[in-house]
């Protein structure tokens, strides 16, 4: 027995999973922005070793960094809801993303702050820069560069993780597949087609980042 996959489904379901990723798009560029800069607050309190926020800000990371995203999702849907907090379906989403993405962003740009030379770091003293503008002209500038090929990373996994969010009924690019496989069950067609989808929105996205790295790269090449 052989399957008959039909394009013409694909392409008769077309509009409601361009739909679908348009959702997808939205909540993954608003959750890679925010979590960008949770991760640059985050490090640079940990860089300076702020009393209080340093170790709130470690047990966070931590504490993101050693769940599943899955309980995290239900957890900012359900819990916060039950706290009284009432956000849609889509701002839970952008939430619990961000969380997930700025944890491991923060790891990210403290790696690259660490990076930069103890030298600099002395000579801004001995130039009696502020920590504040430490870390605004010298720290952040070469600690973001050093630290955007994991940045990068991190952005493709939270837009890759906004499937998961069709378990809070989001309907992004996957809640729409699958809904229409309950309907139709043309199983093939549908995770077919979701799968170019993503692919297509990865490329994009990662061309995009990799040519923002070359041009943070191009002031230090060499040649």
């Amino acid at each position: 027995m052989t399957y008959d996959f039909q394009f013409g489904y694909i392409v008769d379901t077309m509009p409601a999973l361009l739909d679908g990723l348009l959702i997808t798009i939205e909540v993954s560029v608003i959750s890679i922005a925010i979590s960008v800069v949770i991760g640059i607050v985050g490090a640079a309190i940990r860089l300076f070793e702020i009393p209080v926020l340093s170790q709130v800000v470690g047990g966070y990371v931590h504490f993101i960094r050693s769940t599943p995203l899955l309980p995290q999702i239900y957890f900012v849907f359900y819990g916060f809801s039950g706290l009284g907090l009432q956000l849609s379906t889509f701002w839970c989403g952008v939430l619990a993303l961000s969380l997930w993405g700025g944890a491991y962003n923060i790891e990210n740009v403290r790696g690259g702050f660490l990076a930069v030379s103890k030298g600099l770091r002395e000579a801004a003293g001995s130039l009696a820069f502020r920590p504040i503008h430490y870390l605004w002209l010298v720290a952040l500038p070469l600690g973001v560069r050093i630290s955007l090929p994991t940045m990068l990373n991190t952005a493709v996994s939270v837009l890759k993780n906004s499937a998961y969010l069709q378990a809070i009924g989001l309907a992004e690019l996957t809640f729409v597949a699958m809904d229409r496989v309950a309907l139709d069950f043309r199983i093939l067609e549908m995770f077919a087609a979701i799968g170019v989808l993503y692919l297509g929105i990865v490329l994009i996205l990662s061309l995009f980042l990799r040519r923002l790295e070359g041009v943070l790269q191009r002031p230090f090449r060499t040649s």
